[in-house]
C-alpha cells in the first residue's frame, strides 16, 4: 500500500505542470488502475519487455513513454519515476477499455506497445477483430491477441513470446 501512496505522489509530482483539475483526474484514474488486482503484474510486464529507454530511443523516455508536445522529460529520470510515468499511461488507456471488463488489463497492456487507434479503429485503422470478438461476446480471443506480433509482415519470436506471457499473465476466464 505505501509503495502505491508513493507512486501516486510521483505521479502528481510528473503532472505538475498541469492544471489542478487535470491532476486530481490523473490522480482518480491512477487510483482506478491500481486497484486492480493484475496492475503490477501488468507494470512489471511492460518493464520487462519494454526495458528503460535512453536517448538512442528519442521521443520514448522511462518504459516507452513517447513525449508529448509541451511535456518537459529527461533522460535522467529514476525508475521510479519512470514507472510512475508508465502507470499514468496506463491508467489513461485503462480508462479507455474498462467498458471490456475482464479484457480491459489485456488490452490496455496490448495498446501500450501497438497503440489504442490500432485497436479501437482510429487514425485510419479499422476496429480490431480482437476488439469486434470481445464485443460480440466471444472471449475465445487467444489466436487474436497472439497474433499482434508481427513486424513487416512477419512473424517476431521475441514480441510473440511477450504476447504469450501477457496473455497467460494477464487473461482472466
Amino acid at each position: 500500500m505505501m509503495r502505491k501512496a508513493l507512486l501516486l505522489l510521483l505521479a502528481a509530482v510528473l503532472c505538475g505542470s498541469l492544471p489542478a483539475q487535470d491532476t486530481e483526474e490523473t490522480a482518480r484514474l491512477l487510483a482506478l488502475f491500481n486497484s486492480h488486482p493484475k496492475a503490477d503484474i501488468a507494470v512489471e510486464l511492460v518493464k520487462k519487455y519494454e526495458g528503460l529507454h535512453d536517448r538512442s530511443d528519442y521521443p520514448y523516455y522511462g518504459y516507452g513513454h513517447r513525449r508529448l508536445p509541451n511535456e518537459k522529460l529527461s533522460y535522467g529520470m529514476t525508475e521510479a519515476e519512470a514507472e510512475a510515468l508508465l502507470r499514468k499511461d496506463l491508467a489513461v488507456r485503462y480508462r479507455l477499455f474498462r467498458k471490456y471488463g475482464k479484457d480491459a488489463l489485456l488490452l490496455t497492456v496490448l495498446s501500450y506497445n501497438v497503440g489504442q487507434g490500432v485497436l479501437l479503429g482510429h487514425g485510419g485503422h479499422p476496429k480490431s477483430g480482437l476488439v469486434r470478438k470481445l464485443e460480440a461476446g466471444n472471449r475465445d480471443i487467444y489466436r487474436e491477441y497472439t497474433a499482434y506480433c508481427r513486424y513487416k509482415g512477419k512473424t517476431v519470436r521475441s514480441i510473440e513470446r511477450r504476447r504469450k506471457m501477457e496473455f497467460l499473465l494477464l487473461y482472466e476466464p
